[in-house]
């Protein structure tokens, strides 16, 4: 009798990998599960095993990319807004695929593929306590907490993407533009 095939851990992080590169790469409707499975050096059988399905995995995608950009918020989140936003780059930095993704809006044809909200606003809560508690402070100003948190993350998020497309000079110094920009924000919601 033949030993089943292990579908281990790190066969299913191999798969979430491969699969946010290639969605990335060709898109969510031409990545095909024989692609996939033949990238990540296995078999479509795994990848049903694992996961169920297409729509399933590329929401597992979703659901890992979140939660990764979360535990990182959650790190740096001693440190105030201004370590939040210098690990939000980082992390988007590090992880190119997987920020466009989740903001890129990629998957929007997908409607049974979508995050677990849990997790997209779980990602997102070490933003709204320090907003929160810079508010309690006095060092912010006493506006309502998700004007506060859309117009940082806006922010942010703007400059980071455009860095991630390379829009704007070829010799920009995105380190220093992110720094100042970051350095406005906080001070344009300053008490």
């Amino acid at each position: 009798m033949a030993r089943p095939t292990l579908h281990d851990a790190a066969l299913r992080e191999r798969l979430l990998e491969v699969t946010a590169g290639g969605v990335d790469r060709y898109g969510p409707a031409r990545l095909s599960l024989r692609q996939i499975a033949a990238d990540a050096g296995t078999s479509t059988t795994a990848v049903y095993s694992l996961f169920g399905g297409k729509a399933e995995l590329l929401a597992a995608v979703l659901d890992g990319a979140f939660a990764s950009f979360g535990t990182s918020q959650r790190a740096a989140a001693d440190g105030g807004l201004l370590a939040l936003g210098v690990a939000y780059r980082e992390w988007a930095l590090a992880h190119p695929a997987l920020y466009r993704l989740m903001f890129g809006g990629a998957l929007a044809a997908y409607a049974d593929c979508s995050p677990d909200p849990e997790a997209a606003g779980d990602s997102m809560a070490p933003l709204r306590e320090a907003v929160a508690a810079g508010q309690e402070s006095g060092v912010l100003r006493d506006e309502p907490l998700d004007i506060i948190v859309l117009g940082i993350w806006g922010q942010v998020h703007g400059l980071v993407s455009l860095e991630l497309a390379s829009v704007g000079p070829t010799d920009a110094d995105w380190g220093g533009l992110y720094r100042s920009t970051l350095d406005a924000v906080l001070r344009a919601w300053a008490a």
